[in-house]
């Protein structure tokens, strides 16, 4: 069994849960400990799990990566009114050999995914997103993934995978599930200009950290869609983490990054979500915590109100262009926008789940206004590819 591989919470960490209030979040998850073992994951609908891995980082790292004030800062938060039950599992240890622990994190992520368990895996180096995303070759399904950073990841050289270019292997290595990548938060000085344009080339998503907290709400669509969602910490600005080591002056803030969390844990269609490169202070440790508390939160939040069951949870609206007719779909549960991109004779059954992408108003707007959307003319070009 996958789990097997796991290894308790630390002891420090319980001790300082069995000091909280009974209305901390620590107090009611299943925690895997020495002394008890692996939780039952009967009814278990979320599953924390740390990753001890930081070879692959392109920083030097001292030593493995602690997650013991990560977990004491989130076990002393508050629950919302909340009804998920969720686990912590412990932590899986650096393999012998880097890929020995993207086997065990691919083998827990697929596990956890075939019991309808969301992971939320709380790691070291960022290309534990490569492990992750492999976790999805059985599901016989095109992953659309999401990936909160300042950088594309791409490889500049032969090295495929690394802290900072695993996308180049994703890309490259079949099985290629992936249907669509999208970058939240890129900071154009950090790419070259190759890079920027190979993610036009291949018809994926990319927002300007400037666009985004210009107007953060554009990207509640691209959470929407995802199935999973991989945060960088290095996106966060410097300030918000306590000056920690890899950081920059430019990033997210913590509002911010709080706020994409809540839109991934919101998603009905998002099931893994991951936070890499974990830094090494204690203001960093208090807004991890926060960024997995306000997942927990988005996710008791979520609507179900996609895939529509009956014409009566929402609204028809067919705008007529030059030559093809848009179709709009408006939610009456929660008033979020769908656009219809048309079925292609003799599409890959892989595809078919694509063919209604989130949108906004403002775009049902704007097609009115006779201007196709950008993300509906990059969807139906990926299926002619």
């Amino acid at each position: 069994m996958e789990l097997e591989f796991l290894t308790p919470v630390k002891s420090v960490v319980l001790a300082h849960n069995e000091l909280l209030p009974k209305q901390a979040l620590g107090r009611i998850m299943r925690v895997h400990s020495e002394k008890n073992g692996i939780p039952d994951l009967e009814g278990v609908q979320l599953a924390i799990i740390g990753v001890n891995e930081t070879r692959s980082d392109s920083v030097e790292t001292k030593g493995e990566l602690d997650l013991t004030s990560i977990r004491i800062e989130m076990y002393k938060l508050f629950l919302g009114n909340w009804h998920a039950d969720i686990a912590d599992l412990g932590d899986i240890n650096s393999g012998e050999t880097l890929e020995d622990t993207y086997f065990v994190l691919t083998s827990i992520t697929a596990q956890l995914l075939r019991e309808n368990i969301i992971p939320i895996v709380i790691g070291g180096s960022h290309d534990l997103t490569y492990a992750m995303y492999r976790a999805y070759d059985k599901m016989e399904q095109m992953v659309n993934l999401a990936s909160v950073d300042s950088k594309f990841d791409f490889s500049a050289s032969d090295e495929l995978i690394s802290s900072g270019v695993y996308m180049s292997k994703i890309i490259m290595e079949q099985p290629n599930n992936l249907f669509n990548y999208t970058v939240v938060g890129y900071q154009t000085y950090f790419n070259a200009q190759e890079e920027i344009d190979l993610m036009e080339k291949l018809f994926f998503d990319a927002y300007r950290l400037g666009e985004v907290t210009n107007d953060i709400t554009i990207v509640e669509p691209v959470f929407r869609d995802a199935d999973l969602v991989s945060v960088d910490m290095s996106s966060v600005k410097a300030s918000e983490l306590g000056y920690a080591s890899n950081t920059y002056p430019n990033g997210f803030d913590g509002r911010e990054i709080c706020a994409i969390a809540r839109y991934a844990g919101i998603s009905d269609k998002v099931t893994g979500f991951g936070l890499f490169d974990c830094k090494d202070t204690k203001q960093s440790a208090q807004l991890t915590a926060q960024i997995i508390w306000y997942f927990l939160e988005g996710y008791n939040y979520r609507k179900k109100d996609y895939p529509f069951i009956s014409s009566a949870n929402y609204n028809k609206y067919i705008v007529p262009l030059d030559d093809i007719d848009i179709c709009f779909y408006k939610s009456n549960i929660s008033d979020r926008w769908w656009i219809e991109v048309p079925q292609i004779e003799n599409l890959n059954n892989k595809f078919k789940r694509h063919t209604l992408l989130p949108c906004t108003h403002k775009e049902y707007k704007e097609a009115s206004e006779g201007v196709v959307p950008e993300r509906w003319w990059k969807a139906y070009k990926k299926m002619l590819v």
